[in-house]
């Protein structure tokens, strides 16, 4: 049996584990509406009360005053829970700096290779004169640099800092946390290296070489360590629905890297059925589940209300892990693979409607009438743009699967408008808010211009929306083109230029709105602009901490 069927396999029994489990969950009446589990995000006393660490004094009024409702009463948050929540956000706080960091610097690289490959598309002769720079090691190294550099940091730090506060203890071992994010960063820079250099393994996101990509396996693992000790040691009775998602996200992603670079084992056809596998996973067991997560966590907290129904987000948890393991084949519609696998991947893709929709039913239930406070928090935008973007890749990438869609789509810039649809305006808009959530809470200071967010989010929106629309209609006007026989191909060249170049613009909006978010990271962490508060992380938490909880 070869390997491509053993990774399937493998995947299949995974589920029917799942499947078991939510069965058993279900007989245990673990699934009944838990209202004391959709309130462990906050304090005693603390619901109805806003939480934006990014907005100033003045602007938390104004947001508190537009969220109350008729006669709404506010109490006040337990002094105990707030001090518990400090010694937990102080535990993890030099970790969860030192991802963010990591994850801004790959940020702006991965920006850069990636604007660089895009006007390589509309300009081929620009920028040839050295191998490194050539359209095709210039995309890898983008590739590599966004999805492992910029998004696998960004979401390791978020779950370091946002895991302790859920489990209400302190960060056990983070220094071996601090040791997987070290090798983890020095297995990105030189798979980067290698790849400029010319040495890839040659599968799409699998390029860093085996004998690299040991030094991020290990890191995983050095990194799960402490999370499962953590875990373990919880001072809570209910597991918020967060910590479902982001354990699993992490226990998947070691799973799906370590099968998928296993070396001599994947060849021929058996190589790109596991490189859809995987690539695929990587973004709905590892990114997803880490951004759904982030957003049931920090969205209701923003807004101080609980999530509306706590059964849908476990539903929606268990439905993804059902479902999700199989989507990859897709990508492989009129390939020499099995007729079954496609249509398998074809029918899981399907029933990925339910946990999107589960989704989506919840957050507008929570958000329901409270949606104008996206006026007053740049913070809720993030997340609710990221949260309906999901909704919108989900179903597109639903109907892109049908082979009618698919055979249009099919070796298109349509796919790459997807894909970016999913990376980046759910996943990374969502890690964009969860950095202005965490970071004054990290370093006790406070964001020093408050107005370069709302620029940030702006560009970014903006900018992936000229790039996915742009891409769209030029990706579908070219697999048009290639599916007409009277047509010579070059047809499916020229039709696209003019959106290649809308592209480039919209990338040019997102490179720039990356200059801006990290700049400002750096003015927090140097210190610049207006002095309010102290270092949580080189001083002693202050009173005004305790109160801002």
């Amino acid at each position: 049996m070869d390997s491509a069927i053993l990774s399937l396999l493998g995947a299949f029994l995974l589920s029917l584990i799942g499947l078991f489990i939510f069965i058993w969950s279900s007989r245990r009446g673990l699934l009944v509406e838990n209202p004391a589990a959709a309130s462990m995000i906050f304090a005693r006393g603390e619901v109805g009360r806003i939480d934006d660490p990014s907005l100033t004094e003045a602007d938390k009024k104004t947001m508190q005053l537009a969220a109350v409702e008729g006669d709404e009463k506010l109490h006040t948050a337990d002094a105990a829970e707030l001090q518990s929540r400090i010694i937990s956000d102080q535990s993890s706080a030099f970790p969860v700096f030192a991802f963010i960091a990591f994850a801004c610097f790959w940020l702006l690289l991965g920006s850069f290779a990636g604007l660089t490959s895009s006007i390589k598309l509309h300009q081929p002769d620009w920028l040839t004169d050295q191998a490194w720079l050539t359209f095709g090691r210039l995309r890898s190294a983008h590739l590599n640099a966004v999805l492992y550099g910029w998004i696998t940091n960004a979401a390791l730090g978020m779950m370091l800092w946002l895991l302790p506060r859920l489990l209400k203890t302190h960060l056990h071992g983070a220094i071996w946390a601090m040791l997987g994010g070290t090798l983890i960063n020095m297995g990105i820079a030189a798979g980067i290296g290698a790849i400029s250099a010319g040495w890839t393994d040659g599968m799409e996101y699998l390029e860093i070489p085996w004998q690299i990509a040991i030094l991020i396996f290990v890191g995983f693992v050095l990194v799960i360590l402490p999370v499962l000790f953590t875990l373990v040691n919880r001072k809570v009775e209910h597991l918020y629905v967060s910590v479902w998602y982001m354990v699993a996200a992490l226990l998947w992603i070691a799973l799906l890297f370590l099968v998928a670079k296993l070396p001599g084992v994947h060849t021929g056809v058996q190589q790109a059925t596991t490189n859809w596998w995987y690539g695929h996973n990587v973004l709905g067991l590892w990114f997803t589940p880490v951004s759904v997560g982030a957003i049931y966590y920090f969205l209701p907290k923003i807004i101080g209300r609980p999530v509306r129904s706590y059964n849908l987000s476990i539903l929606g948890f268990w439905t993804l892990a059902f479902f999700y393991g199989q989507v990859g084949g897709h990508h492989l519609i009129g390939g020499p693979v099995p007729g079954w696998l496609t249509t398998l991947s074809i029918v899981q893709s399907i029933m990925m409607i339910i946990p999107v929709v589960a989704f989506s039913i919840n957050m507008g239930a929570t958000m329901k009438g409270r949606m104008h406070l996206a006026r007053y928090s740049p913070t809720l935008r993030f997340m609710m743009f990221g949260g309906f973007m999901y909704f919108l890749s989900s179903v597109q990438g639903t109907l892109e699967a049908l082979r009618s869609i698919n055979q249009v789509t099919h070796f298109t810039h349509f796919t790459v408008a997807h894909a970016h649809l999913g990376a980046y305006a759910f996943v990374t808009m969502v890690l964009f808010g969860a950095i202005y959530f965490m970071m004054p809470r990290v370093l006790n200071w406070e964001w020093p211009y408050p107005r370069l967010i709302s620029l940030h989010f702006w560009l970014s929106a903006i900018g992936v929306s000229i790039y996915f629309v742009g891409l769209s209609i030029g990706g579908w006007l070219q697999g048009l083109a290639m599916l007409d026989a009277t047509r010579p191909f070059m047809d499916s060249v020229t039709v696209t230029l003019p959106y290649l170049k809308w592209r480039s613009v919209g990338g040019s909006l997102m490179v720039l709105a990356h200059l801006v978010f990290v700049g400002h990271f750096l003015a927090m962490a140097l210190r610049f602009g207006p002095t309010r508060t102290g270092a949580a992380l080189f001083m002693q938490i202050n009173k005004r901490e305790l109160a801002n909880g």
